[in-house]
C-alpha cells in the first residue's frame, strides 16, 4: 500500500512546504507550519492543460451577458436590525453573501452575533451552529436579550456533514458559524482548526450559501498578535470581512470593514457593552468627551473622519523628565512610528526641547487614531504638557504634519470643522488654505507651519474659555 503524502502548510500564509521549517519562506512567521495530507493527483493528471481543448459539460456552462444589461437592484439588502451594523457593511446583509466577523476573545461577537439574530428573525428561520458552547449555556446568553427570538434554531455541532439536513429542512435565511475553528469535515484528514479544514470548511460553506440564497456569517479568532487565526486565504474567499475591536476596560467597541464587496471600507460603527448587551451609539463625539478635564495641560482635541462619520476624540500627552538613560516613549491609540516623527519635528521644527524627555501618550476612549488629521492635534498636546500650558477649553486642532515641519491640510475639513463647532468648540486650527467657513462667533485660525501652532499656544496662555460637551 502506497504511503500517503503529506505537506505542510503554514497557518498564517497558507503556503505549502514539502518538509517542516521552522519559519515560513513566504511571511516570515515561525513555528507556523503543521503537517497536513497533500491534494492527490488522481484523474487529473492525465487531463489536458489548455482549457480550449476541454470537453464542456451537461449543459455548456452560464452565458456571458452585457454588464449594462445586468440589473444592480436585482440583490436587494436584508436590514439587520441593527444600525451601526447596517452603516458598516453598506445597508444590511446582501442574500447569498459570506461575512467574516473576527475578534478577540470576550470582546463581544456572539453577544453581536445573538443580537443579529434577533433583527433578522422576520425574514425566516435564522440558524446557529456553535461549535464552541453548548446550547444550554447560548440560552443563558440570550436572557439579557429584551425578548427571546422565536425563529432562531441552535445547533451544536462540529462536522460539516452533519449541517446538511438542518439547512435542508429549516431552509433559513441567515446561517450563523460560531466558530469556523471549530468545523471539521470529511474530506480532509486533519484536525480541527488546521489550515485544510479552515479552507475546506468554509469553502464547502460559502459555495451552499451562494446556492440557497442564504446569508453566512463566520466567526472568526483572532491570534495575540491582532491578525485573523488561520490561512489568508480564507479572507479572501469571503465577501465581507469585519474586525470587531475594543479594550476589556472601556465599554467602547469599533467595528470596521477591512474588505466589503458590496460597500464602503471606510466605515465605522460604534457600540457600547451595557448588562442588556451591545447598544449603538448615535453621536460617538459627545460620548467620548463626556469625561474630558479642561484645563489641564496635554489634551487637545482633534476632529476626525471615519467614513462619512465626524468623530471628536480628546489626545492626550505627559511629558517628564527622563530618569536615566535613553528617553522613553510610550504611546497608546497611536503608532510609535508616527508618534517618534512628530517628537522629531517638534524638536527640530517647533523649537519645543523634547531629547531628554519622557513621552508618554494615549488616545482616551481607548481608541485607536490611524489616520493623520490627528498630527497637529497630537504636536500640540505634547507642546502643552512640555510647556506647561493648557490649551483653552473650546479649541481643537486637525491637519497632517510634514517632515519638513509643514503643517498640511486634510480630507473633509469642513465636516471636521462643523463637528468640532456643533460640540461647543469656537476655535479650530486647520492648515492653510483649508475651505472651511465658520458661522458668526468661531473662528478657523489658520497654521502654515508646526511652529506658527507653537507660537500660538504660548500666546494663548492666558485665555481659558469654557466649552460646552453636552
Amino acid at each position: 500500500m502506497a504511503r500517503a503524502r503529506s505537506v505542510y502548510a503554514c497557518t498564517t500564509c497558507g503556503a505549502q512546504q514539502p518538509r517542516w521549517l521552522g519559519r515560513c519562506p513566504e511571511c516570515g512567521a515561525w513555528s507556523t507550519l503543521v503537517e497536513e495530507a497533500a491534494a492527490g493527483a488522481g484523474a487529473g493528471a492525465g487531463a489536458p492543460r489548455d482549457l480550449l481543448r476541454v470537453e464542456p459539460g451537461p449543459g455548456g456552462g452560464a452565458k456571458p451577458r452585457q454588464l449594462r444589461e445586468i440589473e444592480a437592484s436585482a440583490t436587494p439588502r436584508r436590514a439587520t436590525g441593527i444600525p451601526e451594523l447596517d452603516r458598516v457593511l453598506g445597508g444590511g446583509l446582501v442574500p447569498g453573501s459570506v461575512v467574516l466577523l473576527a475578534g478577540e476573545p470576550g470582546v463581544g461577537k456572539s453577544t453581536l452575533a445573538l443580537q443579529l439574530a434577533a433583527g433578522l428573525q422576520a425574514l425566516g428561520p435564522f440558524l446557529y451552529v456553535t461549535g464552541e458552547e453548548s446550547p444550554e449555556q447560548l440560552r443563558l446568553r440570550a436572557q439579557r436579550l429584551p425578548v427571546v427570538p422565536e425563529q432562531v434554531f441552535v445547533l451544536a455541532e462540529t462536522r460539516v456533514e452533519s449541517l446538511v439536513e438542518p439547512w435542508r429542512a429549516l431552509a433559513p435565511a441567515v446561517v450563523l458559524v460560531d466558530s469556523i475553528q471549530t468545523l471539521a469535515t470529511d474530506r480532509v484528514e486533519s484536525a480541527p482548526g488546521s489550515v485544510a479544514q479552515v479552507r475546506e470548511s468554509a469553502a464547502l460553506l460559502a459555495s451552499t450559501a451562494r446556492a440557497s440564497g442564504a446569508a453566512l456569517i463566520l466567526i472568526g479568532h483572532v491570534t495575540k498578535e491582532g491578525t485573523l487565526a488561520g490561512p489568508r486565504v480564507l479572507e479572501h474567499m469571503v465577501d465581507v470581512v469585519l474586525g470587531f475591536e475594543g479594550d476589556r476596560g472601556q465599554a467602547f467597541r469599533l467595528l470596521r470593514a477591512s474588505k466589503n464587496r458590496f460597500g464602503s471600507t471606510q466605515e465605522v460603527g460604534v457600540f457600547r457593552m451595557t448588562g442588556a448587551g451591545l447598544e449603538g451609539v448615535a453621536n460617538p463625539s459627545e460620548l467620548f468627551l463626556a469625561q474630558r478635564r479642561s484645563g489641564a495641560p496635554g489634551s487637545c482635541i482633534a476632529p476626525l473622519v471615519e467614513g462619512t462619520r465626524p468623530l471628536l476624540v480628546e489626545l492626550q500627552a505627559l511629558v517628564a523628565p527622563a530618569g536615566y538613560g535613553t528617553a522613553r516613549r510610550t504611546c497608546i491609540g497611536i503608532d510609535d512610528g508616527r508618534l517618534a516623527l512628530l517628537l522629531a519635528v517638534l524638536d527640530r521644527r517647533g523649537g519645543v526641547d523634547l531629547v531628554s524627555r519622557d513621552v508618554y501618550v494615549n488616545v482616551a476612549g481607548g481608541l485607536r487614531v490611524v489616520e493623520p488629521g490627528g498630527d497637529l492635534a497630537l504636536a500640540l498636546a505634547i507642546a502643552s504638557s512640555r510647556l506647561e500650558i493648557p490649551l483653552p477649553a473650546d479649541v481643537a486642532a486637525c491637519g497632517e504634519i510634514g517632515l519638513g515641519g509643514e503643517v498640511r491640510r486634510v480630507a473633509r475639513s469642513e465636516l471636521r470643522v462643523r463637528e468640532a463647532l456643533r460640540l461647543g468648540f469656537r476655535r479650530v486650527l486647520v492648515p492653510e488654505g483649508t475651505q472651511a467657513r465658520a458661522p458668526a462667533g468661531a473662528e478657523c485660525i489658520e497654521v502654515r507651519e508646526v511652529a506658527d501652532a507653537v507660537a500660538w499656544l504660548r500666546a494663548s496662555r492666558s485665555v481659558h474659555t469654557p466649552v460646552n460637551n453636552g
